[in-house]
């Protein structure tokens, strides 16, 4: 992992991870209450069995809210030009997410520089549950 200013990055480093806490009833909870997202498959265990799930499990936009925290630590919410993501799994509840990146590629556009980065979402197994790709602006 690589620390520094942005202007530092260039194609193969990695940028600083984000290892977040495992994600606990109360986080889904907060986050439905935060999104409004209310549906009971991530908050309501007896709703998530009856549809053939062992438990709740967490809200794809709270991993990709993680993702978007992986790149604001690393480069500041104002330096962010655009980021997409994919939902590859399911995290559940008790998993552990890693938020990692890599720049693939340092590109001019309309007058400033920019890192493309990967970036990805996996949980303690290293079980893949979003993958995605930024573009960070360099100033």
């Amino acid at each position: 992992m690589k620390k520094g200013k942005l202007n530092d990055f260039k194609a193969g480093d990695s940028i600083p991870s984000l290892q977040l806490a495992p994600i606990s009833r109360t986080t889904l909870a907060l986050y439905a209450g935060a999104s409004g997202d209310h549906n009971p498959i991530h908050i309501d265990s007896d709703f998530a069995r009856s549809a053939g799930l062992d438990d709740v499990f967490a809200h794809g936009m709270l991993s990709a809210a993680y993702v978007g925290r992986l790149l604001t630590d690393w480069a500041g919410q104002e330096q962010v030009r655009s980021l997409s993501v994919r939902f590859t799994g399911i995290t559940h509840v008790h998993d552990a997410p890693l938020c990692t990146g890599r720049v693939v590629e340092r590109f001019a556009h309309e007058g400033e520089t920019h890192l493309r980065v990967d970036v990805q979402c996996a949980n303690q197994q290293g079980e893949i549950k979003i993958t995605g790709q930024a573009v960070v602006a360099v100033v």
